[in-house]
């Protein structure tokens, strides 16, 4: 089974045109959204990058069964997991139980804001299953010291908590962070339905929870108007490898795109194959893997482009 939710853009739109377009989602039968948790915009041109958990907070009030998850949020450099564990818990009593904290080990386009040092792939997913473990312990409502491998806690204890913990879903690219996703996530998200990542998945003991994977596209009269839009808004999605994770600032991804992202290079086909809405539908469908429950989509500054996301549960 597939069903479809909204993605919403923090990279492109302001605060206020994201709480109006989540209940816009909820009013046209959207099950569930995903927020951008951003410091930066990719690009200058997106132009928007609002603080993630006021806006939650916003949204919390205008929808009253829109199930909402951050898309994702890095819980390891920009902000502490202690200070994100208890607006998490905060923002999960503001839904009365919709939320979900989806996380993954970041970016440095949004993390070196606070001047630390940006690890490694494999150190970051390191303090990412710290970072989870030491959130969890904070949900239960006790007190919490410890000197962790990279994270220091002095007696923290959060007293605003929901009846239910937030679930937490965890991003992934690579086999390192599938097989920490399957191992303590409550859930998975991925870039695009993928048989690969769902098997490793499930093989370490993701089987059973549910996968959001994002299917983008564009709508536009001609493939040729879709190129254009997502080479005008979304250049990014043509990067590759480790680039986006690794670019420092807007500009930096600019100028990674910008020698090969013409509108007829060819990195553009997957976001432009689809040029109405009913074919991204049945897209998601063919893409969608067995107990696929949700996909995503969200509406560019140009009101033309959009970013679709698939769940998946078993």
């Amino acid at each position: 089974m597939v069903a479809f939710g909204f993605a919403l853009s923090s990279e492109e739109h302001t605060p206020q045109e994201l709480v109006r377009q989540s209940a816009l989602a909820e009013q046209h039968g959207f099950s569930f959204a995903l927020i951008s948790d951003h410091y930066h915009p990719w690009t200058e041109h997106q132009g928007q990058s609002a603080f993630v958990w006021s806006a939650l907070g916003a949204i919390a009030q205008v929808t009253s069964a829109l199930q909402v998850g951050t898309g994702v949020t890095c819980p390891i450099i920009r902000m502490h997991p202690a200070i994100l564990a208890q607006a998490a818990a905060t923002t999960q009593m503001l839904f009365d139980g919709r939320f979900f904290l989806g996380v993954g080990s970041g970016e440095q386009l949004n993390e070196h804001v606070t001047g630390e040092p940006w690890p490694n792939a494999g150190t970051r997913l390191e303090m990412l299953e710290e970072a989870i473990e030491l959130m969890r312990l904070l949900w239960r409502g006790r007190e919490v010291s410890r000197i962790g491998k990279h994270f220091v806690t002095d007696e923290a204890r959060i007293f605003s908590l929901p009846e239910q913990a937030p679930r937490v879903y965890v991003a992934v690219k690579g086999h390192r962070a599938i097989d920490l996703a399957g191992r303590i996530g409550d859930g998975l998200v991925g870039l695009a339905p993928d048989r690969e990542i769902t098997e490793r998945f499930e093989a370490h003991g993701g089987a059973g929870k549910p996968r959001i994977a994002q299917v983008a596209t564009c709508f536009a009269p001609t493939e040729g108007e879709s190129r254009a839009l997502v080479h005008e808004w979304w250049p990014n999605v043509g990067l590759k490898g480790r680039l986006s994770s690794e670019l420092k600032t807007p500009e930096d991804i600019e100028s990674a795109v910008e020698i090969p992202a013409t509108v007829d290079s060819g990195m553009y086909d997957a976001s432009c194959s689809a040029t109405t809405p009913l074919d991204t539908s049945r897209r998601c469908r063919r893409w969608s893997m067995p107990g696929t429950t949700t996909c995503t989509c969200t509406t560019s500054a140009s009101s033309k482009t959009h970013s679709w996301s698939s769940r998946s549960e078993s």
